[in-house]
């Protein structure tokens, strides 16, 4: 059995519990029935407007989204689920801030809740640099499911990492 290192900072109990699912083939099933569609914000159009959204309900003082994609290059299973960039530059004798926020590419079929953690936790890094109270605070605040979603996607990047394939949502 794989190590399950999305897993590793959970009580041996919880790591129990979702091994027995992987040995019954049912952690796929058990994704489904909790998260049984895909979202439907294929477009980088639709993830900016669905992300400048989210930012206008919740951080409204933020400066504005500049760019907002899916990006391929993002490997999620090495590296991050997504990433947040704060671009200063140089126009004329003025300096401009663009803010954008890049989601990994295989998050384009995924459930609408997997995606609006991500993002989520994008834009909270727009207040908050740190992961701190105050973070997941905030975090929290814009996605009241927050930590529940954040593990389930834990589950679902086990299910990746176990079966070598994603799970295909409709």
């Amino acid at each position: 059995m794989k190590e399950l290192k999305y897993l590793n900072h959970y009580p041996a109990g919880v790591r129990e519990q979702v091994s027995q699912l992987i040995k019954a083939d049912k952690l796929s099933a058990h994704l489904l029935k909790k998260y049984p569609r895909a979202h439907d914000k294929k477009s980088d159009k639709k993830l900016f407007s669905y992300a400048n959204d989210l930012k206008n309900e919740f951080i409204k003082k933020a400066s504005p989204l500049s760019k907002v994609i899916y990006d391929g290059k993002i490997n999620v299973i090495h590296n991050a689920l997504g990433t947040h960039h704060f671009i200063s530059r140089v126009q004329g004798g003025k300096l401009k801030a663009k803010n954008e926020i890049r989601v990994a590419s295989m998050f384009k079929s995924v459930p609408e809740d997997f995606l609006e953690m991500i993002v989520v936790h994008e834009l909270a890094h727009y207040k908050e640099k740190e992961h701190n109270k105050a973070f997941y605070k905030l975090c929290e605040y814009m996605q009241p499911s927050y930590h529940q979603v954040e593990f389930d996607l834990r589950l679902y990047l086990t299910y990746v990492d176990v079966s070598g394939k994603l799970k295909e949502w409709s």
